[in-house]
């Protein structure tokens, strides 16, 4: 295994993914799963218990979600559609269905 990389608390961001798992200043007790983004009550944690910094063996993995971009980069607002094709299920006639429970079994009707 290689050895831990030192990451200061205050560095930790939402959203960060790491390669491996992080781990509080202690390096047994994990404080994010490998993958998992950093969600805003992890960075309250920190501050609350005043912990200086955390480890990984891993890195930063490469941001995917587009929230996080700048404004600039943010997936521009569309028109809306005027027409709209029906759906197939829209333009049948439902069916009416009714169960019959009986003995621990369902009948369809």
């Amino acid at each position: 295994m290689s050895s831990f990389i030192k990451i200061k608390s205050g560095e930790i961001k939402e959203g960060m993914k790491f390669s491996a798992p992080v781990f509080f200043d202690d390096g047994k007790n994990m404080f994010l799963a490998e993958g998992k983004a950093a969600k805003p009550y992890h960075i309250v944690a920190l501050k609350r218990w005043a912990i200086p910094y955390l480890l990984t063996y891993g890195h930063l993995l490469a941001d995917t979600d587009n929230s996080l971009l700048p404004d600039s980069q943010a997936v521009e607002d569309l028109e809306p559609v005027d027409d709209l094709e029906p759906l197939e299920a829209e333009t049948k006639q439902e069916e009416n269905i009714s169960l019959h429970y009986s003995d621990k079994n369902i009948h369809i009707a």
